[in-house]
């Protein structure tokens, strides 16, 4: 659950003059983009699709800043050695990692270990080699911050996604040892969690979001709660009441009850029977 650690408002001074939103092409990452613009702080945007980045990057230097750009894969070898050249000589005071996903369903007896590789590399390899290179920097300086955007999928085992589940798991246990690490360093660390947004790649999905009872965040809203949560790790939990009662609920005992019953939900949610 979420603990408040430091509560303040978003500093520009701290967390600027340069940020790093990898996965800053379209929903999140893009409304992410826009508010760190409206407050003053130049951007370096990453994704893989070249189209959408260009145009998130048209919007952003609108609001009167820079915006760097770079169109990478994240799977790819290199990946973050590239992300590193295009911010070398900028002072990265914040960097966002919002490009995790679940890029490939399938029960795991009958996977593509390659697949399940890629998902592997999106989720854990590139986000711990791009930490890995700011860092050191952000502990330096004396202040800045690392922004993890976790899932509610991390919570429980899923059918057909469980490698993306599990790396999820990993992420939100990780940034929590780098929460400890680093706060004595002046350096905010926090993994946000998001339950169901209605970002465009769900919408791709064909998710169910209209299911009654489920709670629906929109980029926008969440973009506004990931600056406000910056010193609030090491977990932050988006979305309100509704998904904080549910990561409590996922994080109980009874795994096989929960585990079940989550399951069922997901079935509905992919409009299963």
């Amino acid at each position: 659950m979420s603990t408040p650690v430091r509560k303040r408002q978003f500093d520009p001074s701290t967390y600027g003059p340069w940020a790093l939103v990898v996965g800053g092409s379209e929903g999140v990452g893009a409304e992410i983009a826009l508010r760190l613009a409206e407050a003053g702080v130049c951007t370096v945007l990453v994704a893989r699709r070249t189209g959408p980045l260009e145009e998130t990057a048209v919007e952003v230097r609108a609001r009167g800043v820079e915006c760097r750009v770079l169109s990478v894969d994240l799977t790819e070898p290199g990946a973050a050695d590239g992300i590193a050249a295009a911010c070398d000589g900028l002072d990265v005071g914040l960097v966002v990692l919002n490009a995790g996903a679940n890029t490939y369903g399938s029960e795991f007896a009958e996977s593509d270990m390659d697949r399940v590789q890629q998902v592997i590399d999106l989720n854990i390899t590139a986000p711990l080699q791009i930490i890995r290179h700011f860092a050191p920097t952000l502990r330096d300086r004396g202040r800045g911050g690392i922004v993890v955007m976790g899932s509610m999928a991390g919570y429980l085992g899923h059918a057909d996604m469980s490698i993306y589940s599990a790396a999820k798991a990993f992420s939100r246990v990780f940034v929590e040892g780098l929460w400890l690490e680093m706060r004595d360093h002046g350096v905010d660390v926090v993994e946000v969690i998001l339950g169901v947004t209605r970002t465009p790649a769900m919408i791709r999905a064909g998710l169910d979001m209209d299911l009654p009872g489920m709670t629906v965040s929109e980029p926008a809203e969440v973009a506004e709660e990931v600056l406000e949560s910056i010193g609030r790790g090491p977990v932050h939990v988006c979305g309100g009441e509704g998904n904080r009662a549910g990561v409590e609920f996922s994080s109980g005992v009874d795994r096989g009850r929960i585990v079940a019953g989550a399951h069922r939900r997901m079935k509905a949610l992919r409009g299963e029977s």
